[in-house]
């Protein structure tokens, strides 16, 4: 059926340049959008619109068409909504209306020019007056495009899937609003914008495998950044004290409704900051974008209202580890690791990865609202400061939201003798057999070795995040081309 389509559509592509009309014309610039004229005129009564004297001129894609013979309605669909438009027989010239009859299908673009009348069910309208064949389309639409529900489609051909759902628009549209407002939040105080390299010589930053590429020229082997951390710091070491980047991050990692192998991120850094002011820093952030989005500290996702009332919770990691298994789970390696091993956790012998992976599989699933969690051992946190009071924990957190990661944080390791330590610890640890921890960084270290004033630093997941802002169960619905398999 679709073929059959395609090739009549291809027929009257032909027809249109034997007339003379360019299917592909460029140059009609429309005056108005379709949201500026409802929520304009709308409200008026027909008198009051017939008093108008303007004519406005719009272009769009025709969602739809009904023909009556000798008048016809068709909905015109713009960037900003869509409107009802009138043709007359009487109202154009002969070889317009027959033009639009014949040759214009739904799908195509279209400009118009007219007034704005009422019909008796009381939809404002345009009445044309003129009208321009702007773009010929040659597959017609799917034939349910007014709720294409199929998922493969929508995710491989995304197109399909903003011409056919709004909610996939209004989706998108948030998406772009959570990152402006993150941008403004930045801005306002005072932190600088910056971009690092996406191409790394050492994969770093984070606890990821990289994507490996080779440059020719170079004959040298380069990591698609898993994280920007060692750049942004390098950057604070030389003077900008508060720095931001957002952009994507790469990971070959696996795909599921919460992963996708490359993923948006902002990550920022301000000197002379500490973990706990951070704390505070990102409840000030997310609480803003979620009243200037959602306007409400209840956020409806799936089955549950996420409470984004402030304070948030804190929860310390060795705390409720105590309280669930007693103080033998933090005192007695032989103890923890039995206790991993029957929950089938892959430890490899070390002792914070052992700690954290029970606590995740015990309590991340219950941090339903808000909820920052601290207190990690520091074997499995490399960059980040020991706690004053407690050797064996850094001052990191990690906050989740409905029991998913939404952001990772911690007062920096400033220490570059102690940093060249942590980098030769994970180097034995890859040795194990943990692919995913950090390479030796001597360049990174003789950056500290200049110093770097104390400084605190974050990562936030801009996907996830706006997952719970749209109510999306995957990671897919949020990404505009998202990988799958082929």
């Amino acid at each position: 059926m679709e073929d059959k389509q395609f090739e009549l559509r291809k027929l009257k592509l032909k027809e249109l340049e034997a007339m003379g009309i360019d299917p592909y014309a460029n140059g009609f610039t429309p005056e108005h959008t379709t949201k500026e004229l409802v929520s304009i005129h709308a409200s008026k009564s027909p008198e009051e619109l017939e008093e108008i004297e303007d004519v406005f001129s719009l272009a769009g894609r025709v969602v739809s068409k009904r023909d009556f013979g000798k008048s016809a309605f068709f909905h015109l669909s713009d960037r900003t909504g869509k409107i009802q438009v009138f043709i007359q027989k009487n109202s154009v010239d002969e070889k317009t209306f027959a033009l639009f009859r014949k040759l214009l299908d739904i799908g195509d673009f279209t400009g118009v020019r007219g007034e704005l009348f009422k019909t008796r069910t009381g939809e404002l309208t345009v009445r044309v007056r003129e009208l321009f064949f702007l773009t010929k389309t040659l597959r017609p639409l799917p034939e349910k495009w007014h709720g294409l529900q199929d998922v493969e489609t929508r995710y491989r051909q995304r197109y399909l899937d903003l011409i056919a759902n709004q909610r996939t628009r209004e989706i998108f549209q948030r998406r772009s609003k959570v990152i402006n407002l993150i941008r403004r939040f930045f801005d306002e105080r005072d932190f600088l914008e910056v971009e690092t390299p996406m191409l790394h010589p050492i994969a770093g930053g984070a606890a990821a495998k990289p994507f490996v590429t080779h440059h020719n020229a170079l004959d040298m082997d380069l990591y698609m950044r898993i994280a920007p951390e060692l750049y942004l710091k390098r950057l604070v070491i030389g003077g900008l004290e508060r720095v931001y980047e957002l952009g994507r991050m790469f990971r070959n990692e696996g795909v599921s409704t919460k992963h996708n192998p490359e993923f948006t991120m902002v990550e920022f850094y301000q000197a002379y900051a500490t973990y706990d002011d951070l704390m505070d820093l990102i409840e000030d952030l997310v609480s803003y974008v979620v009243n200037n989005t959602v306007g409400n500290t209840l956020v409806e996702y799936e089955d549950k209202k996420i409470d984004f009332s402030r304070p948030w919770k804190r929860v310390n990691i060795y705390e409720t580890l105590r309280e669930e298994f007693g103080p033998s789970i933090i005192e007695d390696d032989k103890f923890l690791f039995s206790k991993a091993d029957s929950m089938r956790i892959n430890h490899n012998g070390i002792r914070g990865k052992a700690l954290t992976e029970i606590f995740e599989a015990l309590v991340e699933e219950t941090l339903v609202n808000p909820t920052f969690v601290y207190g990690f051992p520091l074997d499995v946190s490399p960059l980040a400061r020991k706690n004053d009071s407690d050797p064996e924990v850094v001052d990191r957190f990690e906050l989740y939201i409905y029991g998913r990661e939404i952001a990772n944080a911690f007062s920096e390791l400033n220490d570059p003798i102690d940093q060249k330590k942590r980098f030769m610890d994970q180097v034995e640890m890859k040795k194990k057999g943990e692919e995913e921890y950090h390479e030796m960084d001597n360049d990174y270290v003789s950056a500290l070795e200049y110093g770097m004033p104390p400084t605190a630093g974050a990562g936030i997941g801009i996907d996830r995040l706006v997952m719970l802002l749209t109510n999306s169960s995957s990671i897919r619905e949020v990404i505009f081309f998202p990988h799958l398999r082929s």
